[in-house]
């Protein structure tokens, strides 16, 4: 970490000759409720010692000047002419100005750089540690006194309306509120939360990480996304009153699922589920029951892979694999899908013994080597030196 913030520093001040504000924005572990979150339902996230480092500075002027030490690229525009661009990148950044801007906040310019350790496309959500800390920086920097929701709310509607990802509230949230050694379960609804101890010396929080890159905006993701309003929409001629999935249960599924397209319907099951397990899961860790807590982890994947169908072969073999180890508690893919990372939940004896099986049966099916990540439940956004 210490290496990481001196050479963000570093990068920083050779460019632009002066000295930065630096904060860290961590990336972010999902224990368990998986696409819940855009239906409103509840999720139980944490942030990790994953983080991105940024350097930056208020400008007099409207000019803008960010370098990614990731991509070892530099990108230069001004308030007045945002734009997304080939690269990407710049566009998570340029997003949360956008909608300083539109939400009439008196920022000026800024110059940045970052660089970080949250595998990009892992599942982590690289995405919402840049859009999180630059809300936060921006935040700082012109004094504006915003409280933490309304920061993410702007940092969600930065990768909604300029990103163009319909993503939910849960991992911005989840960066900003995080504290070490507890897990948040959020409503996704009313957007409050409470925190749960996840703090076992004997246990693990291990990150496999498929190498599998996927674009969510040109995914399945935002197909997901309109099949679940589907199904709230033929809900509605029954239960006018419901809003969003959180309001279902199976029984009113069951009732009705001959009027329901039958993907459609697997996808509702899912979420619903999912809730339930949720708020399951939150009873676990209270009598901290973690067999049980892997379990539903277990089960969690095997409704991703099978009723939500957004796992992937690559996925599904870490999960087995994973599995397959004396001392996992529970295993199961984690993020939007379609690539990324699993999340495991391992006790410390059972650590070398993973990475060893996991790894030679990954490189057995694909010929890759997985990125296998330790991670621990850390702070949120955070000012490191101003």
């Amino acid at each position: 970490m210490e290496k990481l913030v001196e050479a963000v520093r570093q990068s920083f001040e050779k460019k632009f000759l002066r000295k930065p504000l630096l904060l860290a924005s961590p990336g972010r572990i999902n224990l368990i409720g998986e696409h819940t979150d855009y239906n409103e339902g509840f999720v139980l996230p944490g942030a990790t010692d994953r983080c991105l480092i940024f350097a930056v500075a208020a400008r007099t002027d409207r000019g803008c000047r960010f370098y990614s030490l990731d991509f070892d690229q530099d990108f230069t525009t001004d308030l007045d002419h945002l734009h997304r661009t080939e690269w990407r990148w710049p566009d998570y950044l340029q997003g949360v100005l956008d909608q300083f801007l539109k939400a009439g906040y008196n920022i000026g310019g800024v110059d940045l750089a970052f660089g970080g350790n949250v595998p990009i496309g892992g599942g982590m959500s690289s995405s919402a540690a840049v859009e999180a800390g630059v809300a936060f920086a921006l935040n700082h920097l012109f004094e504006l006194k915003l409280d933490l929701l309304t920061l993410a709310l702007l940092a969600q509607k930065a990768e909604n309306e300029f990103v163009g990802l319909r993503c939910g509230i849960m991992d911005m949230y989840a960066n900003l509120h995080g504290r070490p050694g507890q897990v948040l379960k959020i409503d996704c609804r009313h957007l409050v939360h409470e925190y749960y101890p996840f703090d076992r010396p004997e246990l693990r929080i291990i990150i496999s990480d498929t190498g599998i890159r996927r674009e969510l905006a040109s995914s399945e993701y935002n197909v997901r996304r309109r099949q679940c309003e589907q199904g709230v929409r033929t809900l509605q001629k029954y239960y006018p009153n419901l809003k969003s999935l959180r309001d279902v249960n199976l029984e009113m599924l069951q009732e009705h699922q001959a009027e329901f397209d039958p993907v459609v319907w697997k996808r509702c099951a899912y979420v619903v589920r999912e809730n339930n397990r949720v708020e399951l899961a939150c009873q676990d860790l209270l009598r901290h029951d973690f067999n049980s807590f892997g379990l539903r982890m277990q089960e969690s994947h095997l409704g991703l892979r099978d009723e939500y169908e957004v796992s992937s072969p690559e996925l599904n073999l870490l999960v087995e694999a994973a599995s397959s180890v004396p001392g996992v508690l529970g295993s199961r893919m984690m993020g939007a899908g379609f690539g990324g990372c699993t999340i495991s939940l391992v006790e410390v004896a059972a650590v070398e013994e993973f990475q060893a099986r996991v790894s030679a049966a990954y490189r057995w099916e694909t010929g890759r080597e997985p990125a296998i990540h330790v991670v621990r439940v850390e702070a949120g956004t955070r000012i490191l030196e101003d």
